[in-house]
């Protein structure tokens, strides 16, 4: 437990034999006093109906001793005005109730509930003092245990690694408005050496994780959720918010500060990378098994990307739709022509004189003993099944037919083709359009060798947000749902190309200019031209 103390005041009572202790509160209606300091307070809602329930309260005494509160919902009005976290208060008669069994916030047994009567006055001078807070941390390994048993909640302290898939190697960058909108945000976060957790923040707590983090001078380290939910996605433990989380940062609170300086021992340079040995690592599913994960109503309320390997064979390419996008330079998310120079369409990035650069957006059929389903390759993964980077094999094809015009579609290389029949381990990720059921086409972020032993989420960690500005910018535009193994790859070809952005079957290239240079300056030319 961790704590942080309060100075004293000096001040008289005339009824210090009134004062009840939390621990000696007992159940029944009680005409005694009880003295705390209100430590956080929230609206408990019913999450069907979006009514109000109360308003929740987590309260210390005068012994460290912490307990619930409650005031239902015609009271709330009353006691309202005077309440402000952080302060002393009395509290004259209540009702004490049997703590609730589920979404439990602190281990006392008992609830303290207000009741007609009930009296709360503040406390500007106390003669005691009352600690500021206390904490429940656990383990890995007890978060673990309590996955999806809706029991305590308790609180989580360590240091962040990714925050919606950007790293810390560089600046991330938090937009409010589409926090706001989106409503949640996923950070990544390892206490101490265990392993790396997913932590999903929802609704106030993300919007006050973005207004601290944002806010702060320096990009923020150490970060403490309290009250986390724990469930299984996927195989996967995952801590989320709930409507009592609290959130603290860097020098917040004494436990911040301690972790901070436990942190700071560390190789700055090491710290910051996603260290392969400590990542969760990813849950190995067959395609049917990644299709039933798509349907489960727990991952459609946390709408975040999930990762998984599966090892399936290819047994076709997708012909007729665009195979590659011309991606910038910088970041490798879409490029497209502006007036006189192609332009990034990554709003972090922004280039607007930037290179273009061909990259992989292939689409192929695989299967395993369970299901069919169709995988979207994009760049480096295309680059790992082939053995050939995209650009090379559009300026190869382009210097062995110089007199195709500058609108020519390049077709479906052999380097691809001859990939029929091979077996895969591949890493793939379910995006949110998956889960929203826009489409069962699967993003492939990783290619293994079958003897590769299974990767970990920070082995591709540098890659995760450019892969995801990938998908959005390029894959999410071939996506639709996939057929049955028996339909021709055809008839998905064409249904696909006809969804698919026009200028992305095309290669917009000057063969004269291609014949002179394969460099990326003369495709970001003949994009232009």
């Amino acid at each position: 437990m961790a704590m942080k103390q309060n100075g004293k005041a000096p001040v008289s009572s005339d009824s210090e034999e009134r004062v009840m202790l939390f621990k000696d509160v007992s159940l029944g209606l009680h005409a005694a006093q009880l003295r705390f300091r209100l430590i956080h307070f929230w609206e408990a809602r019913n999450l069907i109906k979006k009514t109000l329930i109360g308003l929740e309260m987590l309260l210390i005494d005068e012994q460290g001793t912490v307990i619930q509160g409650f005031i239902p919902p015609r009271r709330i009005k009353k006691y309202w005005p005077e309440m402000k976290q952080g302060s002393v208060y009395q509290l004259d008669n209540f009702y004490r109730l049997k703590n609730k069994p589920v979404y439990r916030v602190a281990d006392h047994i008992a609830t303290v509930s207000f009741t007609w009567n009930s009296e709360m006055s503040v406390l500007h001078e106390v003669p005691i003092s009352f600690d500021e807070d206390r904490f429940r941390f656990h383990s890995y390994e007890d978060f673990e245990a309590n996955c999806d048993l809706k029991g305590d909640l308790y609180d989580v302290v360590g240091h962040m690694k990714l925050v919606n898939g950007q790293t810390f190697i560089g600046l991330p960058i938090l937009d409010e408005v589409e926090i706001e909108t989106s409503r949640h945000i996923m950070v990544h976060v390892q206490s101490h050496d265990g392993p790396v957790m997913k932590l999903y923040l929802w609704d106030q707590a993300a919007t006050d994780f973005c207004k601290k983090f944002n806010s702060c001078e320096n990009t923020p380290t150490v970060l403490l959720v309290t009250t986390v939910n724990t469930k299984l996605l996927g195989g996967t433990l995952a801590l989320t918010s709930m409507s009592s989380t609290w959130v603290f940062m860097d020098y917040d609170v004494q436990p911040t500060k301690d972790y901070f300086t436990w942190y700071a021992w560390l190789n700055p340079e090491i710290a910051k990378q996603v260290s392969a040995e400590v990542v969760t690592k990813r849950e190995t599913l067959t395609i049917a098994d990644i299709f039933s994960y798509m349907t489960q109503e727990s991952a459609k309320i946390l709408y975040n990307d999930a990762f998984f390997e599966c090892t399936a064979t290819i047994d076709d390419v997708v012909h007729g739709s665009a195979w590659y996008y011309i991606a910038c330079s910088a970041c490798h998310s879409k490029a497209t022509k502006g007036a006189t120079s192609l332009i990034c369409t990554n709003t972090r990035c922004g280039k607007v004189n930037t290179t273009g650069v061909a990259q992989y957006c292939a689409k192929i059929s695989v299967y395993d003993n369970s299901e069919q389903a169709f995988f979207i390759l994009l760049g480096d993964a295309g680059r790992e099944l082939t053995g050939r980077h995209a650009s090379e094999l559009v300026n190869s094809y382009f210097e062995a037919n110089k007199n195709e015009g500058p609108d020519h579609e390049v077709p479906v290389p052999e380097a691809l083709i001859n990939t029929i029949g091979q077996t895969h381990k591949f890493c793939v990720k379910v995006i949110e359009h998956n889960l929203s059921g826009n489409t069962r086409a699967i993003t492939v972020t990783k290619i293994l060798s079958l003897d590769t032993p299974p990767p970990t989420e920070a082995s591709v960690g540098n890659n995760i947000a450019a892969t995801s500005e990938e998908t959005m910018q390029t894959g999410n535009e071939l996506f639709e749902p996939s057929k049955s193994r028996g339909d021709s790859a055809n008839e998905e070809s064409k249904r696909t190309s006809a969804s698919a952005d026009p200028e992305k079957s095309k290669r917009n290239l000057s063969a004269q200019d291609v014949r002179s240079s394969a460099s990326d300056h003369h495709l970001t030319y003949c994009m232009l031209h």
